[in-house]
């Protein structure tokens, strides 16, 4: 039997391991614009950035396979919960209070392996300031944000990464040149060059829009 002291030595050890793996990841950065949401990170093979639904998006680091995982639980639930209610109850905070119970429960139980992941959750408001973004950790705990933000795997960001997220929400820049802008800060925050393998991934949640979906990928396809 685990006393308290033993419980709690057993989830250090598990959220280092994490953290071991997590500082791995490629950081994800986003920022609203007039235009809507601009998530960009690299990736190696796999996507990162996801549509869940008509405003919503997903990114993440990780483990492929708890990344894949979040991804489907995430697009099921907001599905059902449109069906079942309305399009207009599909909201970011739904989704992930829906998506921490798991997390938690299989952080909290030894017998099971817990999901190696940070991610981040965005969804589109009508104008900049009504963006919401929220940062679901691996033990299931979220925490919301406003205007810009940033997935890394390290415990605290890199200095002057912050300031330069709100100094590029203040510009209000087009999409395309909020793309140009995260990937040189990308570059100059996280490597001095980039590394062999890796392809840029930037995407759109556009605000305002008369398609199908509001899901834009801006990044060149690199196997075009």
């Amino acid at each position: 039997m685990l006393t308290p002291n033993d419980w709690q030595e057993a989830i250090g050890t598990r959220a280092a391991f994490i953290e071991g793996r997590l500082v791995q990841g490629s950081p994800i950065l986003a920022v609203s614009v007039p235009e809507g949401i601009v998530i960009f990170t690299y990736k190696r093979h796999s996507r990162k950035i996801y549509e869940v639904y008509d405003r919503l998006a997903l990114a993440a680091i990780g483990q492929q396979s708890d990344v894949e995982g979040l991804r489907s639980a995430s697009i099921d639930f907001a599905h059902q919960e449109g069906f079942n209610r309305s399009e207009e109850d599909v909201t970011l905070r739904r989704v992930v209070s829906a998506m921490s119970t798991p997390f938690k429960r299989a952080f909290a139980d030894f017998s099971s392996a817990p999901f190696v992941i940070r991610s981040l959750f965005a969804e589109v408001g009508n104008q900049p300031e009504d963006d919401t973004y929220a940062i679901l950790d691996y033990e299931g705990d979220f925490k919301n944000y406003k205007r810009f933000v940033y997935v890394v795997g390290t415990e605290d960001p890199p200095e002057g990464l912050i300031d330069a997220l709100k100094e590029l929400s203040e510009k209000k820049l087009s999409a395309d040149k909020t793309y140009a802008a995260l990937k040189s800060l990308w570059d100059a925050t996280f490597i001095v060059e980039r590394p062999e393998g890796f392809a840029e991934e930037c995407v759109l949640l556009e605000r305002n829009t008369a398609k199908s979906t509001r899901f834009r990928t801006l990044s060149p396809d690199p196997e075009a």
